[in-house]
């Protein structure tokens, strides 16, 4: 009894040493995974900052073909506003002489 009082402290110690160890080393590994991590996502970042230019030219192309297309159906709808504006009047004049 006295052999394993004396032992199993000793076995103990030695498996939080291992342990301690084993922690210090997962640690490290985790620590270069997100350096590498971390290295792709800036790499990532870059390459879409690259394409920001493009995006931005789409987007006001896009922008100026909208304006256009308003002014145009603008243009058509104002027409036709006035074809049915004169085809109204004409029949209160009908109206009102009859």
């Amino acid at each position: 009894m006295e052999y394993l009082s004396e032992l199993l402290p000793i076995i103990i110690y030695v498996l939080l040493i291992i342990l301690i160890i084993l922690l210090i080393v997962i640690c490290i590994k985790v620590i270069k995974s997100l350096n590498k991590a971390d290295k792709i996502l800036d790499d990532v970042d870059k390459k879409v900052h690259a394409f920001d230019g493009v995006f931005e030219v789409f987007e006001t192309v896009s922008n100026k073909f909208s304006i256009l297309g308003d002014k145009i159906i603008g243009f058509i709808s104002s027409g036709f506003e006035k074809i049915f504006s004169k085809k109204k009047k004409k029949e209160e004049i009908e109206s009102e002489e009859d």
